[in-house]
C-alpha cells in the first residue's frame, strides 16, 4: 500500500507533462496576447505617429498644385533723398505777368520752380495676391515621392508588428516550458517526499540502512532546489511577456493547452517574397525613380499666374482712383547651372546602383535565413520525436523499476536512477515540444506567414 502511490504519482507527472503545454491549433489566449501587444506597444506607436507625419506631408504635397492668396501691405514716410526739378516758374510767370498786364489784375501768380521727390511720402500700397502653378514638373513628383514615403512608413509599421510577435510567440512558450517545469518538479517533489517517508519507515523496521535514508533526504533537496529554480525562471519569464504586451509585470498570464508539435500544414512557404524588408527596399527604389526625375525636372520650364487686388494713394485715400487689378503669367527656366543639375543627376543614378546591389544581398540573406530556421525546424522536431521515446522507455523502466524495488529483487539506487531518468525525461518532452514551437515562430518570421491583422 505504501509503494503504490509513486506508481500514481508518476502517472500524474506523465499527464501534466503532456495537458500543461500551447496549443496547436487553436491558440486562442496567444492570439488575444498578440493583438492586446500590437495596440499597446510603444515601439508601434511611434512608427504610427510617423506615418501620421508622412501623411500630412503627402497632404502638404497635394495642396501644392492649388491656388495661394496672400495679403500684403506696405505704407512709406519718406524725406530726403534723390528729386526731380521742374522749372515751374520759368515756364510759367512770364506768361502769367503779360496776361496780369493785359487784363489789369493780378489773377495770374507767380510760381515757384518746383523740387519733386522720388520716394513716396505719405503712401501705402495693400494688395491680396492670387497665385497658382499652371505647369512646375518639381511639384508632380514631390508629391509621388510623398505618396511613396506613406507606403514605406505602413512597411515599417507592419515590420515592427511581425518583429514583435515573434518576440511575444517566442516569450509566451517559454513561460509555458518554464510553467510546466515547475508543476514537473512539484510532482517530483511528492514522489521523492514519499519515497522518503517509505524508506524512513523500512529503516525502522531494519529492512534498509541508513544510506538509503540519507539518499532519500539528498534527493527531496536537490528537487527543492531545482523547483525553486524553475520557479524563478517562470517569474522572469512572465516579467519579460509582460513587458513585450506592456502590461505590469507581475500580472497573470493564461495557458492554453496542446500536446503536439506544429503540423507540417503551419510550417508552408518556402519563400521571402512577403518579407517587408524587400517591399521597403522595391519601396526605396521607386522613389529613387522619382528623385532623379525631379533632378531632370530642371529641363522642364515653370509656368505660373497670378493676380494681385489691391490699393494704392498717398495720405490713405480710398477711392476708385485708387483700387487696382494686375494680372500676370511667369515662366521659369533653368538655363545654365555650372553643371548643379547634372551633378544631382549623377547622385540618384549611384544611389539606385546601389539599392539594386543592397536588395540582391538582402534577398539572399533572407533566403538563408529562411533555410537555417527550416533546419532548426526539423532539428527542433527530431528532439522532440527522441525525447517523445525515452519518455516511454523511462516510464516503462521506472515502472519495472518500482515494482522489483516493492519485492525487495532491486535496491534502492536503481530505483532511483530510474526515478531520476523518468523525472528527466519529462523535462526534456516539455522543452522539446516548446522548441519546435520556438522554431515555428522563427520560420513564421522569416517567410512572414503570419496574418497581421490591421
Amino acid at each position: 500500500m505504501k509503494t503504490k502511490k509513486p506508481v500514481n504519482y508518476g502517472l500524474l507527472l506523465y499527464a501534466a507533462a503532456l495537458l500543461a503545454a500551447m496549443p496547436a491549433k487553436a491558440q486562442s489566449q496567444l492570439d488575444n496576447y498578440i493583438q492586446e501587444g500590437l495596440n499597446s506597444s510603444q515601439s508601434i506607436k511611434q512608427q504610427n505617429f510617423l506615418l501620421q507625419k508622412n501623411m500630412y506631408a503627402l497632404k502638404e504635397a497635394k495642396s501644392m498644385f492649388g491656388p495661394d492668396v496672400t495679403f500684403s501691405t506696405t505704407y512709406t514716410k519718406a524725406d530726403g533723398g534723390r528729386t526731380i526739378d521742374f522749372p515751374t516758374g520759368d515756364l510759367f510767370n512770364g506768361a502769367y505777368a503779360t496776361l496780369n498786364q493785359l487784363t489789369g489784375t493780378n489773377t495770374f501768380p507767380q510760381l515757384q520752380n518746383q523740387q519733386i521727390q522720388l520716394n513716396p511720402d505719405n503712401f501705402y500700397d495693400a494688395r491680396f495676391r492670387t497665385t497658382l502653378p499652371i505647369l512646375n514638373a518639381e511639384l508632380i513628383y514631390n508629391k509621388r515621392i510623398k505618396t511613396q514615403q506613406v507606403d514605406l512608413q505602413q512597411t515599417e509599421v507592419l515590420l515592427y508588428k511581425r518583429e514583435l510577435v515573434k518576440e511575444i510567440k517566442t516569450a509566451y512558450y517559454n513561460y509555458a516550458k518554464a510553467v510546466n517545469a515547475t508543476g514537473i518538479y512539484e510532482s517530483s517533489l511528492r514522489v521523492v517526499e514519499e519515497g522518503q517517508r517509505i524508506n524512513a519507515r523500512l529503516f525502522d523496521n531494519s529492512k534498509v540502512n541508513r544510506t538509503v535514508v540519507l539518499r532519500s533526504q539528498n534527493e527531496v533537496s536537490r528537487i527543492t532546489a531545482s523547483l525553486t529554480t524553475a520557479k524563478k525562471n517562470a517569474e522572469s519569464a512572465r516579467y519579460y511577456f509582460n513587458f513585450l504586451i506592456n502590461r505590469p509585470l507581475t500580472d497573470s498570464i493564461l495557458l492554453d493547452q496542446v500536446a503536439t508539435p506544429p503540423t507540417q500544414e503551419q510550417l508552408l512557404g518556402n519563400n521571402v517574397n512577403g518579407r517587408e524588408e524587400l517591399s521597403k527596399l522595391k519601396l526605396a527604389t521607386d522613389i529613387n525613380s522619382n528623385l532623379t526625375g525631379l533632378a531632370r525636372s530642371y529641363l522642364i520650364p515653370k509656368v505660373g499666374t497670378f493676380i494681385d487686388l489691391g490699393s494704392q494713394a498717398f495720405d490713405w485715400k480710398f477711392n476708385r482712383q485708387s483700387r487696382y487689378y494686375l494680372l500676370g503669367v511667369s515662366l521659369e527656366w533653368n538655363l545654365f547651372s555650372s553643371g548643379k543639375n547634372s551633378n544631382r543627376v549623377k547622385q540618384t543614378i549611384a544611389d539606385r546602383e546601389a539599392i539594386a546591389a543592397q536588395t540582391d544581398y538582402i534577398q539572399q540573406q533572407l533566403l538563408t535565413e529562411l533555410k537555417v530556421k527550416h533546419a532548426g525546424m526539423q532539428s527542433a522536431l527530431a528532439q522532440y520525436n527522441a525525447a517523445q521515446s525515452q519518455l516511454k522507455t523511462s516510464r516503462n523502466y521506472y515502472a519495472d523499476e518500482l515494482k522489483l524495488y516493492k519485492q525487495g529483487m532491486a535496491i534502492y539506487i536503481e530505483l532511483l536512477d530510474a526515478q531520476n531518468q523518468w523525472i528527466d525525461a519529462q523535462l526534456n518532452a516539455n522543452i522539446a515540444l516548446y522548441d519546435t514551437w520556438i522554431a515555428h515562430a522563427a520560420i513564421e518570421r522569416a517567410n512572414a506567414s503570419f496574418n497581421i491583422k490591421p
